[in-house]
Order: structure tokens, then sequence, then C-alpha cells
């Protein structure tokens, strides 16, 4: 985590039961340097500011969308700001937002409502606004190369063949250096296989016997606005409690080894080795 020093009248201006329409933002002095958290307040009149971020879901707007693969980032959103205290009643940059904190670092949550393939529109816009760095942008998405209800938290990636993270990161220069937590909802059926082949033969047989697909002959956009079954949404619930944990943690103390052990204990979740 890296935090700035300055002067105490030059600070946002931030309290955690005040939800005001913007951060207050005022002018910093030029100096910045890496300060623990440790610190007191007030050093010789300087104050310890930490850097915001923002918390964007990624989704579909609208009842009929509600529920469905393709929304699970809207929840996660929804999980954090009821965990947090966050209240979402802000329109902004076609945007529902909410300004609030976690902890003591400041957090905007974000749930765009352009539809997925154009909410790069909104993320673009807030992050240029609120002056967020691309290292504090997490972006929640779902992600079909995950089981259902397994997590994965990473620094950096690619677009993986999803529309939203492609229409984010060409409203953010073209940019991929932002931290991303996936949701993953592919079939359940095919995950008890995976821990028995290699990680050629999975990638192989991933190909052939469809994981990650549609079943049978549906098609994929119907397959992402379906709900999930019982069994799934009871997994995905579980998901949505342990993803608010993952994003506290990474907001208060970065890519520690704490994400490592967090990754590598979802990814064998369901798979006891």
């Amino acid at each position: 985590m890296v935090y700035a020093l300055s002067a105490s009248s030059t600070s946002i201006s931030f309290r955690k039961e005040l939800h005001s329409r913007r951060f207050r933002r005022k002018r910093f002095v030029s100096i910045r340097v890496c300060a623990s958290a440790s610190l007191p307040d007030n050093i010789n009149g300087l104050k310890v500011e930490y850097t915001p971020w923002l918390v964007a879901g990624l989704g579909n707007p609208g009842n009929k969308y509600c529920g469905t693969r393709h929304n699970v980032g809207f929840e996660m959103i929804d999980r954090i700001s009821e965990e947090e205290g966050v209240v979402m009643n802000i329109v902004q940059s076609k945007c529902l937002i909410g300004i609030g904190s976690i902890g003591e670092v400041p957090v905007l949550l974000a749930k765009p409502q352009t539809y997925m393939n154009f909410c790069g529109e909104s993320v673009g816009a807030l992050a240029a606004y609120y002056q967020v760095p691309l290292r504090h942008i997490l972006l929640v998405y779902d992600e079909m190369s995950l089981p259902n209800g397994v997590l994965r938290l990473q620094p950096k990636a690619g677009h993986g063949y999803h529309n939203g993270v492609k229409s984010v990161m060409a409203h953010l220069d073209g940019r991929r250096e932002f931290p991303r937590l996936c949701i993953g909802w592919f079939s359940a059926p095919f995950r008890s296989i995976s821990p028995l082949l290699s990680p050629v033969c999975f990638c192989l047989t991933r190909v052939f016997a469809g994981i990650g697909n549609p079943p049978g002959t549906m098609e994929m956009k119907a397959f992402l606005l379906q709900k999930f079954s019982s069994l799934e949404r009871q997994q995905i619930d579980v998901a949505l409690e342990q993803g608010v944990e993952a994003v506290r943690n990474l907001v208060l103390n970065g890519f520690d080894q704490s994400i490592e052990r967090f990754n590598l204990g979802q990814k064998y979740k369901f798979h006891k080795v």
C-alpha cells in the first residue's frame, strides 16, 4: 500500500458515516513518500493519506438480469456495500456508485448501468474524475474458465474474451495493469475430473468436453443470462462472503502472501489434495 504525506490543510476530506457526492479534493504538495499505516495521524503538521480505491462490479441493469451468471459482479458490489455500510445512492457517469471506506481507506463502489458491453464508459470516466491510479481499480466480474463458486484475485490480466473487460480496457487507454476479482461459474459435473489430469490433459479435456461452455446446443448468450441452480446458488453465496474478505484484505494490505494463499485455497476448494 502506498500512502502520501501532505500538509493537513490539503487532505482528502472523508468520513465513513458521511456519504457526500464526491471526494473533496484539494491541492497536494509535491512531496510523496512511502509511509507505514502505523504512523500517527499527524507528524509535525503532516497528515497520512490513503490512495482511494475504485471497486467496479460488472453486470447488466434491471430485474431481468438479477441473479444471472453474468451479474455476479453486481452481486459482489452489493455484498461489499452491505458489509461495509456503503450506501449506493449516487448516479454519476452512467453508473450507480457509493462512497465509503474499508477500514481507514476510502473506496468508491460502482455498478455501471450501461449494460455489459459498454461498461468501460463508466469505469474510465470515474477513474479519471476521482484520479484513481490503475493499481487501485479493482474490476469484479464473472469468469467462465473457473469452476462455479471459485474466486481468483490477480494484479493484472487480459480480457479473456469477456466483453465487459474489453470495454474497460479500451477506456483505460488499452492498459491491463489493474487488479481483478474473477468469480467462476462453469458447469459443476466436470469439476470432479480436473484434479486427476495433468495441466495439458485438463486443457484438452476442456476443449473437447465443453467445460465452461453451454450445455447441449444452447447459445453462450442465453447461458450467461440463466440463473443458478440451487446447489450453484449456495456455492456462489459462499463465494461472495469469501470475496468480501478478499477485497477487504487487498484494500488494506495490497497483494501480499495472504492473497497467494487465498488463490491457492480457492483453486482446491472443491478438491482437497
